[in-house]
């Protein structure tokens, strides 16, 4: 470990020595990339410094052990090395964890798209359900949510929804939450009190800069139109939608919820730029999903990955066989422990990875 700790540290410092040219910091594109690679590597270079000082105490002591004629002194060292022990084996576990090669998009932001499913009324109602859960989530952790396009559901909730989330680390726990939902309960349309299936598709994408994906305006075509739904005086009046259509990949993408088409056109470039980006992310994604059995973070929309059961307020999420049963408050937004469990998870296949390697 010591020997590929040294050579992060070399790796560290040439970063850091690159940082300061003239000639990189010019070049913004290379500048953000190093930048990133830093903040990276940061965390490893300090639990480092750390455990090179536990290693250095632990040999203390124990010089101590071997060389010290005071009895009292000995007994205090070996109280000590005790300790070090401990602490050298809980900061090893640590840095094991960080030589993990994270996945690179986990610092970006998130696009997320709902979709009711099987269902009719009740799957846009549940669409709503999530959507609320997810924007309850991102207010806890101090995230900005963006509103980008949706259709509303005849009986409430939403036939589709796609936002944007904003904030420190967002697609790296959003990920997650990639795949279908099932809900199982009594719909407000039912007379008899039966309980019904239904289910919405989650779609979690990393949201893609500038940097990421290079669009040529002349490949895509704008067309303008009204709003509708909530906004005010300007919705139906006014042609502030915005729908882009990229013609080399016949991908299309709308934007309706700001007053200005300037805002509305800058909302539908950056998800037009991660549906494009998304078709490279899902290589990466498949690659992942021939190694791993828990179906964790593929981004499988076709896989059903939890089922929310209300007449026993139950959660199951399917992937790592966890069931909660506190229903509402799931629904209110307190999904980390979920997320928690699914990281723990990953992680676990993942060391397995880098100990078969």
């Amino acid at each position: 470990m010591l020997d590929k700790l040294e050579a992060i540290k070399i790796r560290y410092e040439d970063i850091q020595r690159q940082m300061n040219e003239p000639s990189v910091m010019s070049d913004m594109k290379n500048y953000i990339k190093l930048n990133k690679d830093y903040k990276e590597l940061q965390p490893i270079m300090e639990a480092f410094e750390v455990y090179k000082t536990t290693l250095s105490n632990i040999d203390h002591a124990k010089d101590i052990i071997h060389n010290e004629k005071d009895e009292e002194f000995r007994t205090m060292a070996k109280e000590e090395l005790n300790v070090l022990t401990a602490e050298k084996d809980r900061i090893e576990e640590e840095i094991r964890m960080m030589l993990i090669p994270a996945d690179p998009e986990d610092g970006k932001n998130a696009v997320i798209e709902i979709r009711a499913g099987t269902g009719g009324d009740e799957a846009s109602i549940f669409a709503g359900d999530l959507h609320r859960m997810y924007c309850k989530f991102a207010e806890t952790k101090r995230w900005k949510v963006e509103l980008v396009d949706f259709t509303e559901g005849t009986m409430g909730g939403f036939k589709e929804i796609i936002f944007n989330i904003m904030g420190e680390n967002v697609y790296g726990l959003m990920k997650y939450e990639s795949g279908v939902h099932r809900v199982q309960r009594v719909p407000q349309t039912e007379t008899q009190g039966r309980v019904h299936t239904s289910a919405a598709t989650v779609a979690v994408l990393p949201e893609a800069d500038e940097f990421d994906v290079e669009i040529k305006q002349s490949d895509v075509r704008k067309d303008t139109f009204c709003s509708s739904g909530p906004g005010g005086q300007s919705v139906n009046t006014t042609y502030s939608a915005i729908r882009l259509t990229h013609i080399p990949s016949n991908i299309v993408v709308s934007c309706q919820d700001e007053k200005s088409q300037i805002k509305n056109f800058e909302k539908a470039m950056k998800v037009l730029r991660t549906r494009l980006y998304e078709l490279e992310h899902q290589k990466y994604l498949d690659a992942i999903s021939k190694k791993r059995k828990t179906m964790v973070s593929t981004g499988d929309r076709s896989a059903k990955i939890r089922t929310y059961n209300y007449p026993q307020s139950r959660v199951t999420d399917h992937r790592i066989n966890m069931t909660l049963y506190n229903l509402p408050v799931v629904l209110d937004g307190e999904v980390e422990p979920l997320i928690e469990a699914l990281q723990l998870a990953e992680n676990a296949e993942r060391l397995k990875e880098a100990g078969t390697n």
